[in-house]
Protein backbone atom coordinates (compact mmCIF):
# COMPACT_ATOMS: atom_id res chain seq x y z
CA UNK A 1 0.00 0.00 0.00
CA UNK A 2 1.46 3.33 -0.90
CA UNK A 3 1.22 6.14 1.68
CA UNK A 4 -0.75 9.03 1.26
CA UNK A 5 2.31 11.29 2.36
CA UNK A 6 4.96 11.53 0.60
CA UNK A 7 7.55 13.08 2.77
CA UNK A 8 6.44 10.28 5.60
CA UNK A 9 9.33 8.45 4.82
CA UNK A 10 11.79 11.08 5.26
CA UNK A 11 10.24 11.91 8.21
CA UNK A 12 10.41 8.62 9.55
CA UNK A 13 13.93 8.75 9.06
CA UNK A 14 14.65 12.15 10.43
CA UNK A 15 12.66 10.87 13.76
CA UNK A 16 14.77 8.04 13.71
CA UNK A 17 18.14 9.79 13.48
CA UNK A 18 17.01 12.29 16.46
CA UNK A 19 16.26 9.51 18.42
CA UNK A 20 19.58 7.80 17.39
CA UNK A 21 21.61 11.12 18.20
CA UNK A 22 19.59 11.62 21.68
CA UNK A 23 20.75 8.07 22.53
CA UNK A 24 24.20 7.99 21.13
CA UNK A 25 26.79 8.84 24.03
CA UNK A 26 30.00 9.46 23.12
CA UNK A 27 33.29 7.65 24.47
CA UNK A 28 34.15 9.13 28.05
CA UNK A 29 36.46 12.13 27.92
CA UNK A 30 38.85 12.62 30.37
CA UNK A 31 38.28 15.60 32.57
CA UNK A 32 41.86 16.97 32.32
CA UNK A 33 42.58 20.26 33.20
CA UNK A 34 45.38 23.03 32.05
CA UNK A 35 46.11 25.68 34.84
CA UNK A 36 48.89 28.39 34.78
CA UNK A 37 49.72 28.39 37.75
CA UNK A 38 52.27 31.58 37.64
CA UNK A 39 54.56 32.58 35.06
CA UNK A 40 56.27 29.89 33.28
CA UNK A 41 54.36 27.07 35.02
CA UNK A 42 52.17 24.97 33.95
CA UNK A 43 50.22 22.00 35.24
CA UNK A 44 47.70 19.71 33.71
CA UNK A 45 45.30 17.50 36.53
CA UNK A 46 42.87 15.01 37.20
CA UNK A 47 40.98 15.81 40.28
CA UNK A 48 38.65 12.74 41.16
CA UNK A 49 36.35 12.37 44.85
CA UNK A 50 36.78 8.77 46.32
CA UNK A 51 35.57 6.73 48.98
CA UNK A 52 37.94 4.44 51.19
CA UNK A 53 36.27 1.33 52.54
CA UNK A 54 35.51 2.73 55.70
CA UNK A 55 33.50 5.52 54.27
CA UNK A 56 36.05 8.57 54.58
CA UNK A 57 36.49 10.92 51.78
CA UNK A 58 39.67 11.15 49.75
CA UNK A 59 40.65 13.45 46.91
CA UNK A 60 43.08 11.94 44.14
CA UNK A 61 44.95 14.98 42.50
CA UNK A 62 47.03 13.44 39.33
CA UNK A 63 49.42 16.30 37.64
CA UNK A 64 51.91 16.85 35.42
CA UNK A 65 53.73 20.09 36.06
CA UNK A 66 55.94 22.29 33.75
CA UNK A 67 58.50 24.45 34.85
CA UNK A 68 59.64 27.25 31.75
CA UNK A 69 59.29 24.78 29.76
CA UNK A 70 61.01 22.16 31.94
CA UNK A 71 59.13 18.85 32.46
CA UNK A 72 59.12 18.74 36.71
CA UNK A 73 57.55 15.46 36.80
CA UNK A 74 54.10 13.44 36.98
CA UNK A 75 52.62 12.94 40.83
CA UNK A 76 49.95 11.60 42.81
CA UNK A 77 48.73 13.80 46.03
CA UNK A 78 46.08 11.39 48.06
CA UNK A 79 44.03 13.70 50.33
CA UNK A 80 42.16 12.60 53.27
CA UNK A 81 39.21 14.47 55.25
CA UNK A 82 41.53 16.72 57.54
CA UNK A 83 40.89 14.92 61.61
CA UNK A 84 39.74 11.55 59.55
CA UNK A 85 43.26 9.97 59.05
CA UNK A 86 46.58 10.33 59.26
CA UNK A 87 48.86 8.83 56.45
CA UNK A 88 52.05 7.24 56.66
CA UNK A 89 54.61 9.21 54.51
CA UNK A 90 57.55 6.73 55.50
CA UNK A 91 55.75 3.71 53.84
CA UNK A 92 54.69 3.08 49.30
CA UNK A 93 51.52 3.47 48.15
CA UNK A 94 50.99 -0.17 46.88
CA UNK A 95 47.80 -0.22 43.57
CA UNK A 96 46.49 -3.62 42.96
CA UNK A 97 45.09 -4.69 39.42
CA UNK A 98 42.72 -7.35 39.25
CA UNK A 99 45.19 -9.49 37.04
CA UNK A 100 47.06 -9.64 39.97
CA UNK A 101 49.66 -7.27 38.58
CA UNK A 102 51.20 -4.91 42.06
CA UNK A 103 52.59 -1.97 41.77
CA UNK A 104 54.60 -0.05 44.56
CA UNK A 105 54.91 4.25 44.61
CA UNK A 106 57.59 5.72 46.53
CA UNK A 107 56.62 9.07 48.47
CA UNK A 108 57.75 11.97 46.74
CA UNK A 109 57.07 15.76 46.87
CA UNK A 110 57.57 17.87 43.72
CA UNK A 111 59.44 20.74 43.56
CA UNK A 112 57.43 23.51 44.16
CA UNK A 113 55.65 21.69 47.70
CA UNK A 114 57.91 21.65 50.46
CA UNK A 115 55.49 20.00 52.88
CA UNK A 116 51.89 18.93 52.74
CA UNK A 117 49.48 18.53 56.54
CA UNK A 118 49.21 15.05 58.11
CA UNK A 119 46.08 13.77 55.89
CA UNK A 120 47.87 14.12 52.35
CA UNK A 121 50.60 12.17 50.63
CA UNK A 122 51.99 12.87 47.39
CA UNK A 123 53.40 9.63 45.14
CA UNK A 124 55.67 10.03 41.87
CA UNK A 125 53.24 8.41 39.62
CA UNK A 126 55.50 8.17 36.41
CA UNK A 127 55.90 3.96 37.35
CA UNK A 128 52.52 3.30 37.27
CA UNK A 129 51.71 5.20 33.81
CA UNK A 130 55.39 3.47 32.37
CA UNK A 131 54.03 -0.07 33.45
CA UNK A 132 49.78 0.45 32.91
CA UNK A 133 48.86 -0.37 29.61
CA UNK A 134 45.03 -0.64 30.15
CA UNK A 135 42.56 1.38 32.05
CA UNK A 136 41.94 -1.70 34.85
CA UNK A 137 40.39 -1.05 38.12
CA UNK A 138 42.99 -0.31 40.78
CA UNK A 139 42.73 -0.56 44.11
CA UNK A 140 44.92 1.91 46.09
CA UNK A 141 46.71 0.70 49.63
CA UNK A 142 47.24 4.48 50.95
CA UNK A 143 49.16 3.74 54.19
CA UNK A 144 47.70 5.06 57.11
CA UNK A 145 48.93 5.12 60.64
CA UNK A 146 45.65 4.01 62.55
CA UNK A 147 45.62 1.15 60.52
CA UNK A 148 46.82 -0.91 58.32
CA UNK A 149 45.62 1.18 55.06
CA UNK A 150 42.77 2.67 53.56
CA UNK A 151 41.60 0.98 50.73
CA UNK A 152 40.72 3.33 47.65
CA UNK A 153 38.81 1.66 44.52
CA UNK A 154 39.56 3.78 41.07
CA UNK A 155 36.84 2.63 38.15
CA UNK A 156 38.21 1.79 34.73
CA UNK A 157 37.69 5.68 33.50
CA UNK A 158 39.68 7.28 36.80
CA UNK A 159 42.61 5.36 35.54
CA UNK A 160 41.93 6.22 31.81
CA UNK A 161 42.34 9.63 33.62
CA UNK A 162 46.08 9.02 34.82
CA UNK A 163 46.60 6.98 31.28
CA UNK A 164 45.57 10.43 29.57
CA UNK A 165 47.66 12.42 31.64
CA UNK A 166 50.85 10.29 31.59
CA UNK A 167 50.43 11.35 27.70
CA UNK A 168 50.45 14.90 27.89
CA UNK A 169 53.62 16.64 26.71
CA UNK A 170 54.57 20.13 26.72
CA UNK A 171 53.80 20.36 22.79
CA UNK A 172 50.23 20.01 23.86
CA UNK A 173 50.08 22.08 26.65
CA UNK A 174 51.55 25.37 24.56
CA UNK A 175 48.20 25.50 22.45
CA UNK A 176 45.81 25.50 25.34
CA UNK A 177 44.98 29.26 26.46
Amino acid sequence: MRSHFPGQRWLLAAIALIILSLTWMPPAQASLHTYRERPGQVTVRSQQSLRDDGDRAWQAVAFKRWQQGQYQGTYLRLVGFPGGVTVDRDRPLLLLAPTGQQLQLVPSLDPQTKLLPANAAQYNLEPLLRDLTAALPLDLQVPITAETAAILTLAPFQVQEWLQLGQTCSESITTIR
